[in-house]
């Protein structure tokens, strides 16, 4: 015992050396892919300012952008041994973008996004792989798949807005919108991407399973039993099980000669007619890819709804063209639906839509890795393993006509400055990684507002702040969307 302690003692001072060296090293390294960007002179060691991140994530990010300001729209930080780039530049970010290929960028969507998604997930698939999926999945959301899409989206929601009217329509207290959006959106993405073949049960552990990925993606990345990193992956391995299981009973069902009811049954339908069937067709391929939609249909449209419920009645003026522009075409009392045809012709409602996308986009930033050195700028080259953080909603603040202010008609036939701008505006993407599931995400925020102002009055419980973004994973005003409810419609379908 007495010569362990001794031969400790000895050694100690090397053992401490090694240590200084160590942190002397990454603060060096820090510096020198740093070089004149701005960031913070001095780091934490090994976890970086990752404790600022998750404390406070809204807090972190505008630093970053306001830090951005300041050079070529470029900051940087560390975290968790991972030196990052925040990208505020609109250029810049397209630059990104259009470079996701193996010897450039790869996206990520979290910066320990493979621990959490697979390595099947469609986010990390690069050239011949991605293209070979993108071809299997594209036709999936064609005319013919969107219309029946959008009958079971009414259908969801109706059934939700009745809910809503039974129990909180007296107007008597408010009521916090983004839990109610998310239960609603929960059911959607099921319903139309599996739903023949999920079970109450297995819904409620989907809704758990849910919970437990978003609380680990704001979480340190600690992948052991009891930390929430560990318990979202976990999570994240049964969702893939229980899409294998659906994946496989909609094979059989295609294989009989069935007509497609939901997106999966579109997308086997496809297969089952192919000998030998395509490549990453197989049951956990397929499922992961719907594992990937199942999350982005979730979080995303979440933030989307509820923005559009709280800028809406902020903007009187706006809703009152909506109301009468819907009401034109579609009636609560009439208990029809809103055919595909009539979705398209609701130009207005739709240009609120793509203004709630710009003004707010659900995915702040979009997380890639540096797959080898990059020469970003004609003075600034970004490291190989770099972290970098496109920032989709700084982008949405440049190039458009008062970018500050809420105004749908910028998105009209005449303005078009989706158009004009279509690379500031970047909410699903641009490149050959760009959201294939687009058209049916706004067809489903068309649908929300078109059904939801219909059948609602809604006032605003304003507050301190809450207006205030926070990112819970997606941005969502800090208050949740406190409003009150009152019955409009004298009837639901």
């Amino acid at each position: 015992m007495v010569a362990s302690v001794s031969l400790f003692a000895s050694l100690a001072p090397y053992l401490v050396s090694a240590l200084l060296l160590f942190l002397l090293l990454e603060q060096l390294s820090y510096h020198v892919k740093k070089r004149n960007l701005p960031g913070p002179l001095f780091v934490t060691p090994i976890i970086g300012n990752v404790i600022a991140l998750l404390r406070d994530p809204t807090s972190f990010w505008i630093k970053q952008s306001v830090m951005a300001n300041t050079s070529v729209g470029l900051s940087t930080n560390y975290l968790i041994g991972k030196f990052i780039i925040y990208i505020k530049d609109a250029k810049l970010s397209n630059i990104i973008f259009s470079n996701i290929r193996p010897d450039a960028f790869q996206l990520i969507g979290h910066p320990f996004g493979k621990k959490i998604f697979g390595e099947h997930s469609l986010i990390f698939m690069f050239g011949e792989d991605h293209k070979s999926v993108r071809r299997q999945v594209a036709p999936n959301f064609t005319r013919t798949p969107l219309s029946m899409y959008s009958s079971l989206q009414q259908t969801v929601i109706m059934r939700h807005l009745r809910q809503w009217k039974e129990s909180f329509s007296g107007g008597s207290r408010p009521v916090s919108m983004r839990q109610l959006i998310r239960e609603l959106n929960l059911e959607t993405s099921q319903t139309v991407f599996v739903g023949p073949y999920l079970d109450k049960e297995v819904k409620n552990s989907i809704r758990d399973d849910y919970n437990l990925f978003n609380r680990g993606t704001m979480a340190l990345p600690i992948d052991l039993p009891g930390f929430a990193f560990g318990e979202a992956r976990k999570a994240v391995s049964r969702l893939v099980n229980t899409m294998v299981g659906c994946t496989r009973k909609s094979k059989a069902k295609m294989a009989t000669g069935e007509n497609p009811t939901c997106l999966v049954d579109f997308w086997t339908h496809s297969i089952v007619a192919q000998n030998p069937p395509p490549p990453h067709s197989i049951d956990e391929e397929i499922s992961c890819v719907v594992v990937d939609f199942l999350f982005a249909a979730q979080d995303a449209s979440t933030s989307s709804l509820l923005w559009a419920v709280v800028l809406l009645e902020s903007e009187p003026e706006v809703l009152r063209r909506v109301r009468e522009e819907v009401a034109s075409f579609w009636s609560p009392e009439s208990n029809e639906m809103i055919t595909a045809d009539q979705l398209v012709e609701m130009k207005f409602t739709r240009t609120v839509a793509r203004e709630v996308l710009r003004y707010r986009p659900p995915a702040s930033m979009v997380r890639h890795v540096a797959v080898s050195d990059f020469p970003l700028t004609e003075s600034y080259t970004i490291p190989k393993g770099t972290v970098v953080f496109p920032s989709l909603f700084d982008a949405s603040f440049q190039g458009f006509t008062e970018p500050d202010r809420f105004d749908p008609d910028r998105f009209n036939e005449t303005r078009q400055e989706d158009q004009v701008f279509k690379r500031n505006f970047l909410t699903f993407g641009i490149g050959s990684h760009q959201c294939v599931g687009q058209r049916y995400a706004l067809n489903h925020l068309v649908l929300f507002i078109a059904m939801f102002t219909s059948v609602f009055d809604f006032k605003r419980v304003q507050s301190d702040g809450c207006d205030d973004i926070v990112h819970i994973p997606t941005m969502s005003p800090k208050d949740g969307g406190m409003v009150f409810l009152s019955s409009r419609a004298r009837a639901s379908p």
